[in-house]
């Protein structure tokens, strides 16, 4: 005789459903929008079984690079229009013109690992005289090196959840929803606090 079903299997089965079929893009539209909390969620899904590994950094890289490469267009392009509805950006700018200054290479590759200038700092470099080939590769390893890094970090995180929990199975329901509710938060402090700087300024 069967075992009657949990009353937290249909949504653990609908859950998988949506993983397997939308994962991949969900990181690709996290990443391109700016969060290492979805890259960090994604590698945790890979040690999972429900993503593999390798999907989930290639999705992440796509989506950082397009993102930034957007941003780096804007700068290029539309820097007037959007500094004047960005003015809580200027403080921001500054501190990338000189970091760009003294560190040109290493910042085009690793701005993704500078808290707070992540979105800024792509934008900073399209005004620069940077030439658009030169940030597209720089950019691309950055993208690279990020996707693998924080792709391995969620993983490896998955796997010391199982070392400390054991049957980690029991516990993906609340894990998940945690991590997505951790996301959800640190989204709404940068909203809320972008906000409040510009009315500050306005």
């Amino acid at each position: 005789m069967n075992a009657p079903k949990t009353q937290s299997e249909p949504t653990a089965k609908m859950l998988e459903s949506l993983i397997t079929t939308y994962g991949y893009i969900a990181i690709f539209l996290g990443t391109f929008l700016e969060g290492e909390t979805i890259l960090v969620l994604g590698g945790f899904l890979a040690h999972r079984g429900y993503l593999a590994l390798s999907g989930v950094m290639a999705a992440a890289f796509l989506g950082s690079l397009a993102g930034d490469q957007l941003f780096f267009y804007l700068g290029r392009r539309h820097s007037a229009w959007i500094l004047s509805r960005r003015r809580s950006w200027r403080a921001k700018i500054e501190r990338v013109h000189r970091l760009l200054h003294r560190y040109h290479t290493p910042v085009i590759v690793g701005f993704r690992f500078f808290y707070g200038l992540r979105t800024v700092t792509p934008f900073v470099i399209g005004m620069s005289p940077v030439p658009a080939g030169k940030f597209l590769a720089l950019n691309a390893l950055g993208a690279a090196v990020w996707a693998v890094l924080i792709g391995s970090g969620g993983f490896l995180f998955g796997h010391a959840l199982q070392l400390i929990l054991g049957n980690i199975k029991r516990y993906e329901l609340a894990i998940l929803s945690a991590m997505a509710a951790a996301g959800l938060l640190i989204w709404a402090g940068h909203f809320l606090r972008a906000r409040a700087q510009r009315r500050s300024q306005a």
